[in-house]
């Protein structure tokens, strides 16, 4: 009886732990599509494998995000450049450049 119950700790366990690992970031999922600075002069596209600013030369790039910050890198170059999301929602994203410059961006 010991050992059945052991058994269904651990299998509880892991299904909780793969639970946790499977889902995304409600941030991550909020960041998907096409952002318009309020300047006008950026666009930000995100899709599921990539990252694009285009202000000059458009270049898309790798990324993950990680809690409240997207890490970006070209081909998997390190090291990573970093852009921290101060707030998103449907509408709205304000993003914190590497250069600490907030932008703040629209759909």
């Amino acid at each position: 009886m010991k050992n059945y119950i052991l058994i269904l700790i651990h299998i509880a366990g892991a299904a909780i732990l793969f639970t946790a690992a499977c889902s995304s970031s409600p941030v991550s999922t909020k960041l998907k599509g096409e952002w318009h600075s309020t300047d006008g002069a950026t666009i930000l596209k995100i899709t599921n494998k990539a990252f694009t600013l285009d202000s000059d030369s458009p270049i898309a790039e790798d990324y993950f995000v990680k809690q409240d910050t997207i890490f970006t890198s070209f081909e998997g170059a390190l090291p990573y450049t970093k852009f921290v999301v101060r707030k998103v929602d449907d509408h709205e994203l304000k993003l914190e450049y590497p250069d600490s410059a907030l932008v703040v961006f629209n759909r």
